[in-house]
């Protein structure tokens, strides 16, 4: 089990740590394409940049263990009538896959998520068995496969859909 992680806000002293472990093309296969590859140091500080003009409720948070931030998670809100549903999205740096880190980040930004949303979903890329372990273990039903709804690094994927209700 990893030790225990902080959810908070990014912050510029991020950059470096950001911009070292999201430049992972492991990463990047599993996110979508505005996760830049090669992902640069100006990335790290355009994202940090538009982070911090956040309002509340702050939905986009570095994972910090150890005073370093070692991945991110985060929600986007869905318009109109699907106002009340987000969708989170996380990823965590290689050193430190297999410890437990994203099941616990996620199990920490369910409860900031559910104080304004209903409904928070995923759609984990097929194939990617360790973020499906990591929305089951946090309640997450699955609720049906997108055929080819993805198309990433020149292939046509399926999305796996995941949903959890407050």
């Amino acid at each position: 089990m990893a030790r225990t992680i902080e959810l908070r806000r990014w912050r510029p002293a991020d950059i470096d740590a950001l911009a070292r472990y999201a430049n992972n093309r492991e990463i990047w296969l599993n996110v979508r394409d505005r996760f830049p590859h090669p992902y640069k140091r100006s990335d790290a500080e355009a994202w940090i940049a538009l982070c911090d003009k956040e309002m509340e409720p702050i939905l986009q948070f570095a994972i910090d263990l150890n005073g370093e931030a070692i991945g991110g998670i985060g929600f986007e809100r869905m318009t109109d009538v699907h106002r009340m549903t987000a969708e989170i999205g996380y990823w965590i740096a290689e050193p430190f896959w297999g410890r437990g880190i994203a099941t616990q980040a996620v199990g920490r930004a369910l409860p900031i998520a559910f104080d304004s949303l209903e409904r928070i979903q995923a759609i984990v890329f097929a194939g990617n068995q360790a973020s499906i372990r990591v929305l089951e273990k946090n309640g997450f039903e699955f609720e049906g496969r997108l055929k080819h709804c993805i198309f990433k690094d020149g292939r046509l994927l399926d999305g796996m859909l995941y949903a959890r209700l407050r």
